[in-house]
């Protein structure tokens, strides 16, 4: 054995001295030149050259001037790549004399390449569906403050910033803060958070010196990707190490709040560092770490939007309206919604008047905390086993602080999740597995922490008590009913927690720090304070392989894929509990982890006809979720190219989104209300299904017996009350909600794209309409205690709080809904490299008759558009970008807020400066440059302008 050890070694050895001996015969080639543009014939610098095949590469200087040393052999080919520019190979057969090189500039590209339209790479022209490219000449020069930010520019995209670190771009309308149908991937990997519910793209994801290229599929996109890509999808890609190799730097300093209305004038800082390298042309690596911290956004308006002339509020007394409303229900103003509501009986005109009066509450400004920070790292180890196949494990981690709205706003702090993949990828397939692991950290929900705040002051009947006093005294007294309202509410107020003192940040932080929402005042053997925490853990595990058969069928394109999806839930026995625990011990802490399931497979074929003008494309997925049953999304598209430059095109698909994990299995106490998910297995015990009446009939009954208490002249309140909840009963409206069932789209679009006039001019227009069955959202429904619905005791029932559980369940709308709209954009090289572009965009609904059981809340102006103008180089090494944005008015309608979105528009600039002997360019821009406040949903964030400077520090070696 020994003998076979030592005969190893020396063959090793003899190995090495061989590869050695090989590398010290290549002589050291020596090899310069210049690059010039191509007419002006002006010097080009940080051109990137390399040697095709090798390692070896160097960047030009200041003077368009390079010199190469290497080990080379003749004949050897030399790579020329910069942006803006056609890329250019040249082989060198001797080292004589300098070389030459002209480089052709391309302000428009018309050989774009996209990926995600049919998930094998296809001309940008010939895509059978629409979709948008942002690349990395595009992420250099757009105004915005970061790529992510650039994709508000972008044809058919709306995008919703909830705060600096947290923002989700939509498509087509059913826009919500957080997203649960549109995807976004990044280099294959889902980044929706699963607890939270949300895509993380720009939290956890590329790094501005990684991003590579971000494609947009506006529309359904579930036929291919399946699950929540129902309203499209961003395809997130980054650079990789093979390609770009070197080190990058970046710096980032800019200022906002410069107004000085909601917060004093802030530093916004993002650091960002990128080293990438090869060894042996085998073995590659890559490292990413970016670094934000600033001040974020504040959301402060108070549009009340429990307005004096609704129900719920008190529409028989005019002199209770605008700043008078004691049932106001302000937009930034939590603790004062509907669990808020104490109804108040006096003595008034000679009648019993019952008022509809809401907790103080407290406003966001006072619970969040202002400054936000973004931490982002992420490497990657990459080796090629053959020149045709590779195998990658790549690790990616942030950290994030912001505001997120979901059915409330929610507080996100030390919020981490990570990401492990591992993929193996071969010329024509690949196989790819990966884990998310999430945790929400410190993260609080601001309504149950101002509930909570409110009901450390006495419960609601407590408090309640007090406030009725004293309106009786105030009334009694001769004092006018509006100006009673705000002497009881004072009295009632006193011992309250009062944000600025210390008792009050004392009484806060001891709330937020306990994951339990229920309080002692309402529940015996609930935290003393209640707790507002939202402490929640998940992993996603996910597999999925692609294979591209090629000539392996010869009568078409085929493309074989399939998935598998585990979100495997920790129960913190506040938002996510074992359901498997008898129902009065499911609410505490630990149990079995919760498994949420989906498999699914696609088979597409592409087939070209007529010379290759006409492009067929058919795709057939399959997803299956235990929970339902198996559902089939088809995709049949065409492309029809005439005379070369216009394509046409036409698709139609069917699409199903399963419930996203909270949708499905939610169980979250807040302010009395219980948010659960719509799964049957969720409902079992509780009823709301079957047994419950809707809030919205609730307050018209409400209002109708109040009305006819006042009016009756005899008996005591209760008796009244009572004869007048019988005579009203026809106004509760039975829920009767249906078991949860998977939402469906089935979508038609048809569009134009064409490149005109020698490449000066690029048309894209699309039109989509779109049909929804099953559209999921929330409804709220009480629950009676004492007996079935439509029985004389649920009636009574409706009377009292106490004898009503309340829920917001998750189900799916009655009837159908139909969107539709158009989109056009136009690109124009007209003058040397200036180019102006722009995009329209327009969406709407088709309304119904029936109203349904919920709102459905398109959230989607009937109008946007972009327009931009700019010259990468107006002098040397100078260019500039403007892009002029304009969104109309439109009505947002969610469980926080409803609300009207006023229209506005923005101005964004930048001008960046390239110093070719420091490999640095530095660019001074600003977003919203005129400081034109605007909101983009209701209660969500003011945003203002945004002024920059960025440096950024470029060794990479383009291979």
């Amino acid at each position: 054995m020994k003998q076979y050890y030592a005969s190893f070694w020396l063959l090793l050895l003899l190995l090495l001295v061989s590869a050695v001996s090989a590398m010290a015969q290549d002589p050291i080639i020596a090899i310069s030149g210049t690059v010039r543009e191509n007419g002006t014939q002006q010097a080009l610098p940080g051109v990137s050259i390399s040697v095709k095949g090798s390692t070896t590469g160097t960047l030009t200087d200041g003077s368009g001037k390079f010199a190469l040393k290497a080990r080379l052999r003749f004949p050897f080919t030399l790579v020329f790549n910069m942006l803006g520019y056609d890329a250019k190979e040249l082989e060198i057969s001797s080292g004589s004399q300098p070389i030459a090189v002209v480089l052709e500039s391309r302000a428009i590209w018309t050989n774009e390449v996209v990926v995600s339209a049919s998930r094998v790479e296809e001309s940008r022209l010939k895509s059978p569906v629409a979709i948008e490219k942002l690349d990395i000449r595009a992420i250099k020069e757009t105004p915005a403050p970061s790529f992510y930010d650039a994709l508000e520019n972008v044809k058919g995209v709306q995008m919703t910033t909830s705060s600096l670190t947290f923002k989700v771009p939509n498509t087509r309308g059913f826009n919500i803060p957080n997203n649960f149908r549109f995807m976004q991937l990044v280099d294959g990997v889902d980044m929706q958070a699963a607890t939270l519910g949300v895509p993380l793209g720009n939290a956890i994801g590329p790094t501005e010196l990684d991003i590579a290229s971000v494609e947009i599929t506006p529309g359904a996109a579930s036929a291919l990707y399946g699950m929540n890509a129902i309203n499209g999808m961003a395809n997130l890609t980054t650079k990789s190490p093979f390609t770009y190799q070197g080190l990058s730097v970046y710096q980032k300093v800019g200022v906002n709040h410069v107004d000085g209305r909601d917060r004093d004038p802030s530093a916004l800082t993002e650091s960002a560092v990128r080293y990438a390298q090869v060894i042996k042309n085998k073995f590659a690596f890559k490292l990413n770490f970016s670094y934000l911290q600033g001040t974020d956004w504040l959301s402060n308006t108070q549009t009340d939007q429990n307005p004096q002339n609704l129900n719920s509020a008190n529409p028989r007394f005019p002199a209770l309206s605008g700043a008078n409303n004691p049932a106001a229900d302000l937009w930034n103003r939590y603790g004062d919604d509907r669990s808020g509501n104490v109804p108040v009986a006096i003595q008034y005109n000679g009648k019993t008047e019952t008022f509809n009066v809401r907790r103080t509450g407290y406003y966001e400004r006072d619970l969040i905390s202002p400054t936000v920070r973004n931490l982002k790292f992420d490497g990657g180890l990459f080796y090629k086993l053959t020149d045709k196949l590779e195998l990658s494990y790549s690790y990616r981690y942030g950290l994030m602080d912001g505001i997120f709205q979901r059915g409330n706003k929610i507080q996100l702090k030390d919020v981490t999740v990570q990401n492990h993949k591992l993929e193996l990828r071969g010329a024509d397939y690949y196989i790819r597995s990966y884990v998310l692991v999430e945790n929400t950290g410190k993260s609080y929900n601001l309504n149950p922490l101002a509930t909570n705040l409110d009901l450390n002051n006495g419960s609601n009947s407590v408090w309640g008590g007090r406030f009725q006093k004293e309106l009786q005294s105030q009334i009694n007294s001769g004092t006018d009913l509006a100006t009673a309202m705000q002497r009881a509410r004072a009295l009632a107020d006193q011992g309250r927690a009062e944000p600025g003192t210390a008792a009050f940040e004392q009484l806060k932080n001891t709330i937020t720090g306990i994951n339990n929402w229920d309080i002692a005042v309402n529940v015996p053997g609930a935290p003393v304070t209640g707790g507002a925490a939202l402490w929640q853990r998940s992993r996603t595990y996910h597999t999925e392989g692609q294979w591209n058969l090629g000539p392996r069928v010869k009568w078409a394109d085929v493309v074989l894929g399939a998935d598998a999806r585990v979100y495997e839930v920790i129960p913190d026995g506040n938002n996510f509990v074992d359901f498997s625990k008898p129902l009065s011990d499911r609410t505490t802490p630990g149990g079995n982890n919760q498994y949420y399931k989906k498999f699914g497979g696609f088979a597409q074929a592409t087939k070209l006809f007529f010379a290759d003008r006409l492009k067929l494309n058919a795709s057939l997925r399959v997803d299956y979720n235990p929970e339902f049953n198996p559902k089939v999304n088809p995709r049949v598209a065409a492309v029809y190219t005439l005379a070369e430059k216009h394509n046409f095109r036409a698709s139609y698909q069917n699409g199903w989104r399963f419930p996203a994990l909270f949708e499905a299995l939610s169980f979250v106490n807040n302010g009395s209300v219980r948010r659960v998910g719509g799964l049957a297995r969720v409902n079992e015990g509780l009823g709301f299904l079957e047994n419950s009446y809707t809030l919205v009939s609730l307050d018209n009954f409400t209002a109708a017996v109040n009305k006819d208490v006042a009016a009756d002249p005899t008996g005591t309140t209760a008796e009244k009350q009572a004869r007048a909840a019988l005579k009203n009963r026809g106004i509760l409206q039975v829920a009767n909600l249906p078991t949860m069932q998977p939402e469906n789209i089935n979508a038609f679009e048809v569009g134009y794209k064409s490149v005109l006039f020698d490449n000066h001019i690029v048309l894209d227009l699309d039109t989509y309409y779109n049909e929804y069955t099953g559209f999921l959202g929330q409804v709220e429904v009480a629950v009676p205690k004492s007996g079935p619905v439509g029985s004389d005791a649920s009636v009574l029932d409706m009377l009292a709080r106490a004898k009503q559980d309340r829920y917001r369940v998750y189900t799916n709308a009655r009837n159908k809904y139909r969107s539709y709209g158009s989109a056009l954009g136009v690109t124009y090289n007209f003058y040397q490299k200036y180019t102006v572009s722009g995009n329209t965009n327009y969406n709407n609904i088709a309304a119904n008759k029936a109203q349904d059981v919920f709102i459905t809340g398109f959230n989607t102006p009937k109008w946007t558009t972009n327009l931009s103008f700019g010259n990468r180089e107006i002098v040397r090494n100078v260019g500039f970008n403007v892009v002029w944005r304009w969104q109309d008015a439109f009505y947002w309608e969610s469980q926080l807020a409803n609300g009207r979105i006023p229209a506005y528009q923005t101005l964004d600039a930048q001008v960046n400066v390239r110093i070719p002997n420091l490999k640095t360019t530095v660019k001074v821009g600003g977003a919203n440059l005129l400081n034109k406040r605007y909101i983009q949903y209701a209660a969500g964030p003011t945003i203002g302008g945004l002024y920059y400077v960025a440096l950024t520090f470029d060794n990479t070696i383009i291979r």
